[in-house]
């Protein structure tokens, strides 16, 4: 594949996202952005869809994408490598056995909030080491929306994911810029284009179903009478989304 064949994200996509770095100020000149791509269907179309922009918008900002690979049996992340040379995007690939480190370090937390703990951190260290200034991650609005309920219903609060925001150091801005796109968008290009998704293989993920896959299926079930539902939650969770510390 050639840098400049690839299936160009679809309008409607890229119209969400254009939106969301416009409403939120996500991306400003000179911006060095580091996109953490795990090799799932999301982070990937986030990828070219920032590599798109990157091409044809006003504003110039640099791209790169970081893999944290936690070293978990059947995780093989490795066609990513060649898909990013061709792209022509720097790429940075951290390893960490992360599962060991649980094993050993994990205290009265979940397996997957220790994980996503412990990415973070080595995202954070990357984007410091390699010079980048905003941290790019792909979660979309569904995304939000299941967490908004796991908040509400588990902890009496009501928050979700920030669209931007700088961290506590406040050397790194994150910006989600698929907060507005359905994961059925991402989920249709990926398939489209051919993205080389590399399938989850966290047997954490498959011991039990986790509060985030009760809460898909419960909005999954009202959606069928409720074809505006996820409208009406972007609204609601709006204001919630706003620029703030972490």
């Amino acid at each position: 594949m050639a840098a400049t064949n690839y299936l160009k994200p679809p309008k409607r996509l890229m119209r969400h996202v254009g939106r969301a770095i416009a409403d939120f100020n996500m991306i400003n000149e000179g911006d060095r952005i580091l996109l953490g791509v795990s090799g799932g269907k999301d982070s990937l179309s986030l990828l070219l869809v920032l590599h798109h922009l990157r091409q044809y918008s006003p504003v110039k900002f640099h791209l790169g994408a970081v893999t944290v690979d936690p070293q978990i049996e059947g995780f093989d992340p490795s066609p990513l490598k060649n898909y990013l040379a061709v792209l022509e995007i720097p790429y940075f690939y951290q390893q960490q056995a992360i599962m060991e480190q649980a094993e050993d370090s994990m205290d009265g937390d979940s397996f997957c909030s220790f994980c996503s703990r412990m990415k973070r951190g080595i995202l954070y260290t990357t984007a410091r080491n390699e010079d980048y200034n905003v941290l790019a991650l792909a979660q979309h609005l569904d995304d939000l929306a299941e967490s908004f309920l796991m908040s509400a219903f588990h902890n009496g609060k009501l928050q979700t994911m920030k669209a931007n925001y700088s961290i506590q150091a406040g050397d790194i801005r994150v910006i989600r810029p698929l907060v507005y796109a359905r994961e059925t968008l991402t989920s249709a290009y990926a398939v489209a284009a051919e993205l080389p998704v590399i399938p989850d293989s966290c047997p954490a993920c498959f011991s039990m179903p986790t509060q985030r896959d009760h809460m898909k299926q419960l909005l999954a079930g009202e959606e069928k009478n409720n074809a505006t539902l996820f409208s009406s939650l972007l609204r609601t969770m709006k204001p919630l989304m706003s620029i703030d510390h972490a």
